[in-house]
């Protein structure tokens, strides 16, 4: 996956201006970077491997002359991340410039029939085959724009493009398919980019471009048509965030910002309580729930699993989504599969998502608005955690578990924890003023090859999201067991080198889980305990505690316990020297298979 930009403005200055969208973007990938200008006298590129800043620093990007171009940071699918395979790509004569996001499924065989044709490609990339399609098309006697649409109509995968010519200088022109893709309307200027914080610092008027939807952008406006070619009269979206909000705000890091923004992002969602009772009141008599999701979020549906099936007696289902087609025969009219999703563009999630609108009603519970996800599910429960930077999920997975909490009281009419959830945003508050604590903890454990997480019920998705918090993000190995698996195999691997996170909060596993610490520290493990402050015995078996208010309940406990894992995860990575906002082979929207 990569992101992608675009603008046409009234000055001179749109390579500073692409330089800044991208660096908005590079969350979405950063194996390398490139600039397209264009003008009468021609397109101008530079790009290259590496980190925006490093790339910027030794190629001056910014000093690229022209009013519109497009530009590109690349998380490599095709071809090694190279300056030949970075964007944007060109065809032949270097007219025709094009940056892509997404996956061309047949694009060897497009490749291997322009070549036979004479193309002379330079790069090992998929994208470059649609340069020289619209090469090829163009030199038919079609217009660019027919040469697009011809060039779309052969492409088989996932895509969102954008193209320049100098034949037409004044003009961008691009498709989306699969693939996030958004346009901004600013005053007489026009910008277009994979994803809304890009171009927050320039509009928040966006219009969010649907599957098959072509655009055409000049210094007039902007055009927009189905793939029919029909004009669309396309609704402008007004993005109440601030390009502040996608800034670090003075933390050092994204993902510490995003962490302490947490109680915010939990008061945001609770407001969404009444949008969430219209969806239940339109609900038919489930008799059986779903949840497919990936990652982080997968581990807020099995806490989901938990809520539904202990307080509404519902059966309820966990799948991956890249798992759920395996399974999707046992849906039927009366299951209700609950996609969850940061970006509402996974492109496993919405694969899933295409298959379950066939067979029951589908809700997505999604951070963005406009996402395809948005569109395509039958309801929608928005999380309000604003733009998330960094890759690793911290306030959206706060936001989708406190969504499912208030879905679980709307369906089953569960006042009381509604009530108790209004409590969350303090507890959070107060575990998050024990970060000097977690920082000289994380200093102490920061040399482990190992760690594994434990918990029962609900800590059992806690011990999951701690341990993938820590092999996102630190590089250290580490495993996530339910507490009672530990005696069917891995109690095998724990000795004294091993730390054990033990997620213990006071309910009716905590005595059982309590005899998995001591099992653990027989065999010489170090212990990090997660439990309440007047849990004497636990405080007694640990090596050390991180102590929560005793008022938070083993129901409740997913919600705040998982925090000072977080915490324990950046500040390990940054003693690592690791940059946790940009861990290596990862990317923050999966829109790739």
């Amino acid at each position: 996956m990569c992101g992608i930009v675009g603008c046409i403005l009234k000055t001179n200055k749109a390579a500073p201006v692409l330089l800044d969208c991208v660096q908005r973007l590079e969350y979405r990938g950063y194996d390398s970077v490139g600039i397209a200008t264009c003008s009468s006298s021609g397109i101008r590129i530079k790009k290259d491997r590496g980190k925006i800043d490093e790339v910027s620093q030794k190629l001056q990007l910014d000093e690229l002359p022209g009013e519109m171009g497009i530009g590109h940071v690349r998380w490599a699918t095709h071809g090694l991340p190279t300056q030949e395979n970075a964007h944007p790509h060109t065809d032949c004569e270097g007219k025709i410039a094009v940056v892509h996001n997404g996956i061309l499924e047949n694009y060897k065989e497009l490749k291997d029939r322009l070549e036979r044709e004479g193309h002379h490609f330079t790069s090992q990339t998929d994208t470059e085959v649609i340069a020289h399609l619209i090469e090829k098309y163009h030199k038919q006697g079609l217009s660019l724009e027919e040469a697009m649409n011809q060039t779309i109509d052969k492409l088989h995968g996932s895509y969102a493009f954008a193209v320049i010519s100098s034949d037409e200088p004044n003009k961008i022109m691009g498709v989306r398919k699969e693939s996030p893709l958004i346009l901004g309307l600013g005053d007489g200027e026009y910008f277009l980019a994979s994803d809304a914080p890009a171009i927050l610092q320039h509009t928040r008027k966006i219009i969010y471009l649907a599957d098959h939807e072509t655009f055409i952008m000049d210094d007039e406006g902007v055009t927009v048509k189905d793939r029919d070619g029909k004009v669309v009269d396309k609704k402008i979206e007004n993005i109440k965030w601030t390009p502040e909000m996608a800034q670090k705000g003075g933390y050092d890091h994204f993902m510490l910002k995003e962490i302490h923004e947490q109680p915010k992002a939990v008061k945001n969602t609770l407001f969404e309580v009444s949008e969430i009772e219209k969806i239940v009141s339109k609900f038919p008599e489930f008799k059986r729930i779903t949840f497919v999701a990936c990652g982080t979020s997968y581990h807020a549906s099995m806490v989901g699993k938990y809520l539904f099936e202990g307080l509404l007696g519902l059966p309820t289902d966990v799948m991956l989504a890249s798992e759920f087609e395996f399974a999707a025969d046992a849906l039927d009219p009366e299951s209700l599969v609950i996609f969850i999703s940061q970006s509402g563009e996974t492109a496993d999630t919405l694969k899933a998502l295409k298959i379950a609108n066939k067979k029951a009603e589908t809700l997505a519970i999604v951070n963005v608005l406009g996402s395809t996800a948005t569109r395509e599910a039958d309801h929608v429960i928005f999380t309000r955690a604003g733009p998330e930077i960094g890759v690793a999920a911290t306030k959206t997975y706060i936001s989708q578990l406190t969504c499912i909490y208030l879905l679980v009281a709307c369906m089953g009419r569960k006042k009381w924890l509604l009530e108790q959830l209004q409590n969350i945003p303090d507890c959070m508050e107060e575990v998050l003023s024990y970060e000097d604590e977690i920082r000289k903890m994380a200093d102490k454990y920061k040399d482990s090859n190992d760690f594994f997480f434990i918990g029962r019920g609900f800590s059992y998705p806690t011990a999951m999201e701690g341990a993938l918090k820590l092999k996102e993000i630190t590089y250290i190995h580490g495993e996530g067991y339910a507490a009672g698996e530990l005696k069917h195999g891995p109690l095998a691997l724990i000795d004294d080198e091993v730390p054990v996170v033990a997620v213990v909060p006071p309910g009716k596993s905590h005595d059982r889980t309590l005899s998995n610490v001591e099992e653990v520290n027989a065999r010489g493990a170090r212990v990090i305990a997660l439990g309440a402050s007047d849990d004497d015995v636990l405080n007694f078996e640990a090596h050390d505690m991180i102590k929560f208010p005793p008022e938070i309940s083993e129901l409740l406990s997913p919600l705040i316990y998982v925090v000072p894992l977080q915490l324990l995860s950046y500040h390990i990575s940054v003693a690592r020297g690791i940059d946790p906002d940009k861990p290596k082979n990862l990317a923050k929207c999966v829109t790739v298979e």
